[in-house]
């Protein structure tokens, strides 16, 4: 007995996790490796937004609440940085004040990372920057099928002027054919709408909804069944608005709605997409000025988590 190892001592990090540079889970820089599996990407955009602004402090915020991430997933069994190569590389240099030269400069960023094999997990920014990150991943993979977690449709058209917004990045992928819209799945939806012809304009891009309601009336795992139908074995792009969570999970976001999923019935949902290929992903819309505690940081960490563990276990990895 005298030689065993304490089992809080076993590979203890020297730094403290409270201490050095907040890297995303304390993973290291791209620049410190030779290939990356999956590349953790941060975003500081947020000029797309229609309410409260902030979420361009957001990938900072998130990388700080970072620190305590662990490196294996008990639930579902996994060493997501020791099975692949796990990678912070760093954000992308976006300005303010011109939309369209912001979403070029992420999708030339994402499209560097893609050719080379890597799968992006971006850190939001408003959810704008998920058009230019879809545009990425079906350029190498072509027609995605698309899963998005979110209080709202985000498939609008125009607001004030504006055709590229955080508001409709989905309308503007099905048009352009980046997904396939027999195969793309909302969950968590509750927003307002102006009309009800937007529920068929929504249809007309290829998403079916599960709302939030859902949750109060059926099983997780149904809910799960029926995402993995709509899903089917097309290359899964996975978008995570962190307003799908109530506002007593998830505070601190540009468009809070009330009567959301909590986090055990987000990650239980993301946990039974084992299997499926996802290709890439998203985790925006945190606002840390409004954060609380930290709690919708950490609520979008381990999102993020989630995701580099479900990709490590995708199904053409």
């Amino acid at each position: 007995m005298g030689d065993a190892t304490p089992i809080g001592q076993r590979n203890e990090p020297e730094m403290p996790r409270y201490g050095g540079i907040a890297t995303f889970a304390l993973l290291p820089r791209i620049e410190e490796v030779t290939h990356a599996d999956v590349a953790v990407l941060g975003i500081p955009f947020d000029s797309g937004t229609s309410f409260r602004p902030g979420a361009r402090f957001g990938p900072a915020h998130i990388r700080e609440n970072s620190r305590q991430l662990h490196p294996y997933h008990q639930f579902l069994d996994v060493f997501p940085f020791g099975s692949q190569q796990v990678v912070d590389a760093g954000d992308v240099p976006v300005g303010p004040y011109d939309i369209p030269r912001a979403v070029a400069a992420i999708e030339g960023a994402a499209r560097r990372l893609v050719e080379q094999g890597t799968r992006v997990v971006a850190l939001g920014g408003d959810h704008t920057v998920a058009l230019p990150l879809m545009r990425a991943a079906a350029a190498a993979h072509g027609p995605l099928a698309v899963l998005h977690f979110d209080a709202h449709l985000d498939t609008w058209d125009t607001c004030h002027g504006a055709d590229v917004w955080h508001g409709s990045p989905f309308r503007r992928a099905a048009e352009e054919g980046v997904i396939d819209l027999d195969h793309c799945q909302h969950v968590g939806t509750r927003g307002g709408i102006y009309d009800p012809s937007e529920l068929d304009d929504d249809r007309a891009a290829g998403f079916e909804i599960i709302d939030s309601e859902a949750f109060e009336d059926r099983k997780v795992g149904d809910i799960v069944a029926q995402i993995r139908r709509r899903l089917g074995t097309r290359p899964v792009y996975v978008s995570v608005d962190i307003d799908v969570l109530d506002p007593a999970h998830a505070p601190a976001t540009g468009t809070p709605e009330v009567a959301g999923l909590t986090t055990r019935e987000l990650f239980r949902t993301l946990r039974g997409l084992r299997g499926l290929d996802i290709v890439g992903c998203d985790v925006v819309e945190v606002a840390p000025a409004y954060d609380h505690a930290g709690i919708t940081g950490l609520a979008a960490a381990h999102t993020a988590w989630e995701l580099v563990s479900l990709i490590s276990l995708s199904g053409n990895r």
